[in-house]
């Protein structure tokens, strides 16, 4: 699951405004079944408005020679933290940390099942009594007064050792058990410098493999690697859009103008990396390097400057990321696309299916 792009809940009487009840990833794909690996999940493709059922290890052959896959390579962290308010427990969910030191977090209150429901922020100054002696002291409201997310002080540089040692990967109760924090990371994940990264895992690229992209590689698939470091996404809230720090290095920069010079397909993979490319990208559509804060938020409306095709998760009926696809794909593609995972039961969330939007072909009449 990967954090929500901040703008207000798509409504409708569409098929994908219905809430999938009972197709939920309730577990990771390698685990249900013999043989099977991360590859072995279905893969939903649609070339304009005709979807097409697929597995993900069938990807190579879907793709051609020339194709710049965008990845994020940002860590999942082990970002879920208890401790206590007074002598109420509580799980503190670490989301972004700030220029300023401190950490944007969500207090979440345990149910009881190992999984977490949501609680009211704040107040301001409450102290949270974390692991290893670590407090915790919320200071302001991150979307207001009343919001989930809070600005929290903590002692400098204490929260990467409290992860490591203390956190595991937030998870919600839609999830069948607590899984490693392997299970959370992709194949493109790399340590950051300063231990930060992301609070919910950049999903979309769960279901590569090193073999699969080995064979991608070998058909003339190309990679431009970026980074957008991912804030909570809780399910019960869609809320505005607060910022994600973000980096777009030279070299994946050059590739990815490069690309669309010789009028290659950019696909990114996943909503993130769809985030960070287009945050880099200006007016006249050329990606130039930049690293910093985000809060750019794609809408059909905006429209993408730089995206040819998008490799994502199936998203929930409120979720935000839906606006983006439709900027990405359309809304025909979209509706269509839904309504063929809903009758062919795809599962949904992180460890779920995912869905490849590919700008259509255009025909073309040989002439004898």
């Amino acid at each position: 699951m990967t954090s929500a792009m901040g703008v207000p809940p798509v409504q409708g009487d569409r098929e994908r405004d219905r809430v999938p009840e009972g197709l939920s990833a309730r577990v990771p794909a390698e685990q249900r079944g013999p043989g099977r690996d991360r590859d072995s999940v279905r893969l939903l493709v649609s070339r304009g408005s005709e979807p097409a059922h697929h597995v993900f290890g069938e990807l190579p052959g879907l793709l051609r020679a020339g194709d710049l896959l965008v990845v994020n390579t940002s860590p999942t962290l082990a970002a879920a933290v208890d401790g206590r308010i007074g002598h109420a427990r509580v799980v503190v969910h670490f989301s972004t940390l700030g220029d300023d030191g401190r950490w944007a977090v969500e207090l979440r209150e345990p149910d009881g099942r190992g999984t977490t429901r949501p609680r009211a922020g704040g107040p301001a100054g409450a102290e949270i009594r974390l692991s290893a002696g670590v407090r915790l002291v919320l200071e302001e409201g991150l979307t207001g007064p009343g919001g989930r997310l809070w600005w929290a002080r903590v002692a400098e540089g204490a929260v990467p050792g409290l992860l490591r040692e203390h956190g595991r990967p937030i998870r919600y109760a839609y999830t069948e058990r607590d899984q490693p924090l392997s299970a959370y990371q992709t194949v493109f994940a790399l340590p950051s410098a300063d231990g930060v990264g992301s609070a919910e895992m950049p999903s979309a690229g769960r279901p590569f493999t090193a073999r699969l992209v080995a064979e991608l590689v070998s058909r003339g698939v190309r990679f431009a690697p970026v980074t957008l470091h991912t804030g909570v996404a809780s399910a019960e809230a869609h809320e505005p859009p607060y910022p994600e720090r973000f980096a777009v290095p030279e070299a994946s920069a050059r590739l990815i103008n490069a690309a669309r010079a010789g009028a290659d397909r950019v696909i990114a993979v996943g909503t993130t990396a769809v985030r960070a490319v287009e945050s880099a990208a200006g007016a006249d559509g050329v990606v130039r390097a930049r690293a910093g804060w985000t809060d750019l938020v794609v809408t059909p409306e905006r429209g993408v400057r730089v995206v040819d095709g998008l490799l994502t998760g199936l998203h929930e009926p409120e979720a935000s990321h839906l606006l983006m696809l439709e900027a990405v794909a359309g809304r025909t593609a979209i509706d269509r696309g839904y309504e063929a995972a809903l009758r062919g039961s795809y599962l949904w969330h992180e460890f779920g299916d995912v869905h490849l939007l590919l700008p259509e072909e255009p025909f073309t009449q040989s002439i004898a």
